[in-house]
């Protein structure tokens, strides 16, 4: 009987470790603050009301909840997937006019070309040519503003982002595994003390999905589609990618990409407009702090998607929680979760020194946040990060 016990107690410390928990916890507070907002900005450019908002949000947690669950299990590697911040911005301006049905027929083609694009197999090959010191200096050079985002905030607060500090620089050093969850708390404390924050009182109720059926138009489907599959490709998946090789895991990208763009499909009608790898989430829950061992760290992201699921179910109501948290405790905990991943990207960028200088045109041009023709810093920063390598370099 003690041999049992211990046989049925032993998987269950590993799936109620607070660091995977706390980890996956971190990681959707940070999606879900950063850019909710513009979801509801490109959800309402189409014209969509009130349900049909908490639709999307049913859709798109629902939807990052299955991936994360299932890529992560499956491939025992921290497997985090978002929808596309810079694909809402974009629609956020396209949609203005566009009806509903013609929106969702948007989303299913788009969709449609990532599956299309991963189980093909030409996004992994691509992703095979660039070279590991590139793709670590543009994670460096996205991650970039959160590590001085905390520093920034600490200006304006203080008490509560020094707390956080002191509190995460103490648990490095005593209970390292525990230092995100332990910095969160504190500064969740804290701002309960001083009066930063307050529970809102929130109707909790499950979210009604409203079906749209989809319309094609190609005028559409070109003028937005296609402008939406490139950024979304470019600035998520890329990233995301990179993230895991960057720490090590040597996850396929096909079934990754193929099976995003297929639940896009699948979830479009109701809202779902877009399913990419996650970078800088998924950062948090590959770091250090999520599990001291890279093997478990999938966990964490597993954990992810269970909240990403309950945020789905709950739609308007999570979203709206999320949204109450001061703005300062989620922006030093984002950056305090995210410490070592910028150290070591930076560190693998500028190892080789034959790659040094193209890395850090990449880390320059990423952390810029140059922008053009709708595509984001770090599909530049590494187009510059190669052009600098291949005049620079020798052969």
């Amino acid at each position: 009987m003690p041999q049992l016990s211990l046989r049925v107690l032993s998987p269950l410390r590993l799936w109620l470790s607070p660091s995977h928990i706390s980890a996956g916890f971190v990681a959707v507070l940070v999606g879900y603050t950063s850019s909710a907002a513009i979801v509801f900005e490109a959800a309402r450019a189409a014209g969509a009301g009130p349900a049909q908002i908490a639709s999307w949000l049913w859709a798109l947690g629902l939807g990052m909840a299955v991936t994360c669950i299932g890529l992560s299990w499956r491939y025992r590697a921290p497997v985090l997937t978002a929808w596309s911040t810079p694909g809402a911005a974009l629609l956020a301006t396209a949609l203005h006019g566009v009806p509903m049905a013609q929106a969702v027929g948007v989303f299913m083609f788009v969709s449609a070309l990532a599956a299309l694009a991963g189980f093909s197999g030409w996004f992994e090959r691509l992703m095979h040519r660039i070279p590991r010191a590139l793709t670590s200096a543009m994670l460096a050079g996205v991650l970039l503003e959160f590590g001085l985002g905390v520093f920034q905030v600490l200006a304006q607060q203080r008490l509560l982002v020094g707390a956080m500090l002191a509190s995460l620089l103490l648990a490095r050093r005593l209970a390292a595994r525990y230092a995100v969850a332990l910095s969160f708390g504190t500064g969740v404390l804290v701002a309960v003390f001083v009066g930063h924050w307050r529970l809102p009182l929130l109707p909790w109720q499950l979210t009604r999905p409203v079906w749209v059926t989809p319309q094609f138009h190609w005028s559409t489907l070109l003028g937005i589609g296609l402008p939406l599959f490139v950024v979304s490709m470019a600035s998520q998946n890329v990233p995301g990618l990179a993230m895991l090789r960057t720490h090590g895991y040597r996850t396929p990208a096909s079934p990754l990409v193929g099976w995003t763009g297929v639940t896009g499909v699948l979830l479009a009608p109701f809202g779902g407009f877009s399913f990419n790898l996650a970078a800088i989430t998924a950062a948090i829950c590959m770091s250090p702090e999520a599990d001291p061992d890279p093997a478990q760290r999938w966990r964490a992201a597993v954990w992810a998607g269970g909240f990403y699921g309950i945020t789905g179910l709950l739609g308007a109501s999570v979203a709206a929680l999320f949204a109450a948290f001061p703005h300062a405790l989620v922006a030093a905990i984002a950056g305090l979760a995210l410490l070592s991943t910028i150290g070591n990207s930076l560190s693998a960028a500028v190892q080789d020194e034959s790659w040094r200088e193209a890395a850090l045109v990449t880390f320059l041009v990423t952390a810029s946040g140059f922008s053009l023709g709708g595509i984001g810093s770090a599909f530049w920063g590494l187009a510059l990060g190669l052009l600098t390598a291949a005049i620079t370099r020798r052969a």
